[in-house]
């Protein structure tokens, strides 16, 4: 069944709506599950100090599972696994609305880059609830160990951090990052339902001779949903190490101050400084995403959406 299905019919918006609402959340829990070992590893890597603890990823995966045990590797996973579901709810929800909202406008099918331009828009709003969930999940995932900042007792979970950052830092404190946030999630998004979309509709016509997404089979959707992982973080990796240095690190006072921070590390030819962590990043964009889009698809057509 097609992944968003347009309708001029004001009556079937709600329950549709509420549909995509619910398969977003399965996606996002999916997603949560198979990546956030990968995340936990990209994460070490882009907010190491410099010079590196690390000598790369396998270093920093042979590290974490040595001093903390496999459970190092889903340190913060609470935070993403409830918010992240509900964030993955909120953008597959926001990107459907704005694809009726598109189509109520022409009786054409609507071309890819409207398409992708949903996406991106759908993940704008997302960027409002995706900024507090991660800076919470940064903050435990680069605690090491029991251990915390000198003078700064340790977190105790997802809740303890919440409250705490609350506390020292206001809401504003919650929210620290959102600019970079919303200029990584854009350009990510529309990467991301763009590249979903066209590649679904392509592999449909090489089976069928037609080019429609609607008739994709789990194994295209599985494949699209992995290389739309790919393209998302390909537009959007260097914003996502500027965002998990400013919400770990309070010695930035604004995003610009992170910026030009890294570009004095890089200074000198090491421009891989903004690619810290992009390997288990790749490696867990695939299977993340492809599983996000099949749970997305299954429960849409399970609902009957």
């Amino acid at each position: 069944m097609e992944t968003v299905a347009v309708t001029t019919d004001r009556q079937e918006i709600v329950p549709k709506a509420l549909g995509e609402f619910f398969a977003g959340t399965m996606g996002g829990w999916a997603q949560v599950v198979v990546g956030h070992p990968f995340d936990t590893i990209k994460v070490r890597m882009q907010t190491q100090p410099s010079p590196p603890i690390y000598s790369g990823s396998m270093d920093c995966l042979r590290a974490t599972i040595k001093g903390e045990g496999a459970a190092g590797l889903y340190k913060g996973v609470t935070s993403p696994l409830a918010g992240i579901g509900f964030c993955n709810a909120v953008v597959f929800a926001a990107n459907g609305y704005i694809l009726r909202l598109f189509q109520s406008n022409s009786s054409e099918p609507l071309t890819l880059n409207q398409k992708a331009l949903a996406g991106g828009l759908a993940g704008g709003v997302m960027s409002f609830l995706n900024c507090p969930v991660e800076l919470l999940k940064v903050k435990l995932q680069t605690q090491y160990g029991s251990a915390a900042a000198p003078g700064h007792k340790p977190y105790t979970g997802v809740l303890n951090c919440g409250i705490r950052t609350f506390k020292e830092r206001g809401l504003t404190g919650l929210y620290r990052g959102l600019g970079i946030t919303i200029l990584r999630d854009i350009p990510s998004f529309y990467g991301y339902f763009g590249l979903y979309e066209g590649m679904k509709a392509v592999l449909v016509y090489r089976r069928l001779g037609v080019a429609d997404g609607a008739k994709s089979n789990g194994l295209e959707q599985f494949i699209s949903g992995g290389f739309a992982g790919i393209a998302a973080w390909l537009t959007a990796y260097p914003q996502d190490i500027i965002k998990s240095r400013m919400q770990m690190d309070y010695k930035y006072k604004t995003t610009p101050d992170a910026v030009r921070a890294l570009l004095q590390e890089a200074s000198g030819g090491n421009w891989r400084i903004f690619f810290r962590g992009f390997g288990p990043t790749i490696l867990r964009a695939f299977p993340a995403n492809a599983a996000t889009f099949m749970a997305y698809e299954w429960t849409i057509k399970t609902l009957g959406v």
